[in-house]
């Protein structure tokens, strides 16, 4: 009987392993994991890549949440705060829109490793606007395609709620004006490659260069050589290489704020609990003449 008994609490520990949700107070989620929490319908997944790749075909059932859809777009690049997260009423609605609550479970796909980290661009917003329960699955839309699951070209819809965002967190988030009064202060994060680094003038920047002081650390070095992200001790050996420190203040940044807002999830991953993301980053700052850059 007792044998029995133990068996029978093993069995159960297992059945509730398998449906809670899996990592769900990290950031990455495995693609096994992720299908197993996809299968419940109080669970929404998004495809965080463009409105043209969603169309290709996307996993079933993922709604369609590229980051411009949370992002002020009025204007074009350089000009001040485009491109920046909405204001928390406008922010609030678009999420609800995807049927998304303050509680709702949420999973997140891009294009993984080889894409520009949209998915860490929306779980961030996500989390600025206080929804936590978030989770990007490792691998991306690859990886997870990799598994079986299935593809669909169907334009998924979701009924809306109603989210009241009050205010964003802003310990995820810095200003061009912080920026400004952390330079020789905070470490800064150059999240692009190292010939934008260098100066080069890739995407319409309107001056080549880099923030002063800034360290190179390209956004997909949180990656090993299957696409996933790195574990924990890889991915603080590679930040203490640097000379970063987790009780340091952080301010990452790339051309847009989406590449260094995936970097800036994955540092505070491991600890480094001030990693910021400067989300107007290099458009902005190359757009105001009055700021200083290095080359």
């Amino acid at each position: 009987m007792k044998r029995i008994i133990t068996l029978a609490f093993a069995a159960c520990l297992l059945a509730m392993a398998l449906i809670r949700p899996a990592l769900a107070d990290g950031t990455w989620i495995d693609t096994a994991a992720a299908s197993r929490e996809a299968a419940r319908a109080d669970v929404v997944v998004l495809d965080a890549r463009g409105a043209k790749e969603y169309a290709a075909g996307h996993i079933d059932g993922a709604l369609s949440a590229p980051w411009q859809m949370f992002a002020n777009m009025v204007g074009k690049p350089g000009n001040e705060r485009w491109g920046t997260l909405l204001p928390a009423d406008k922010l609030g609605a678009a999420i609800g829109s995807l049927g998304i609550g303050k509680n709702t479970r949420v999973l997140i796909y891009s294009t993984s490793p080889k894409g520009w980290g949209e998915d860490g661009r929306v779980a961030w917003t996500l989390r600025s606007a206080g929804v936590t329960n978030v989770a990007i699955i490792d691998g991306g839309f690859e990886g997870w395609v990799a598994t079986g699951a299935k593809v669909s070209q169907n334009n998924t819809k979701r009924d809306a709620v109603n989210l009241t965002v009050a205010a964003l967190d802003n310990s995820l988030n810095v200003t061009k004006e912080e920026v400004k009064a952390s330079l020789g202060k905070a470490r800064i994060l150059d999240a692009r490659a190292p010939d934008e680094y260098a100066g080069a003038q890739k995407f319409g920047e309107s001056r080549g260069g880099r923030l002063p002081g800034a360290v190179s650390m390209p956004w997909d070095k949180v990656f090993d050589a299957n696409g996933r992200v790195r574990n924990a001790s890889a991915l603080k050996k590679m930040l203490t290489d640097a000379g970063i420190k987790p009780e340091d203040d952080v301010i990452t940044y790339c051309t847009k704020g989406i590449r260094s807002a995936h970097l800036a999830l994955a540092m505070r991953e491991v600890g480094y609990s001030k990693a910021r993301n400067y989300d107007a980053s290099f458009y902005e700052w190359a757009g105001d003449a009055s700021l200083p850059l290095e080359k």
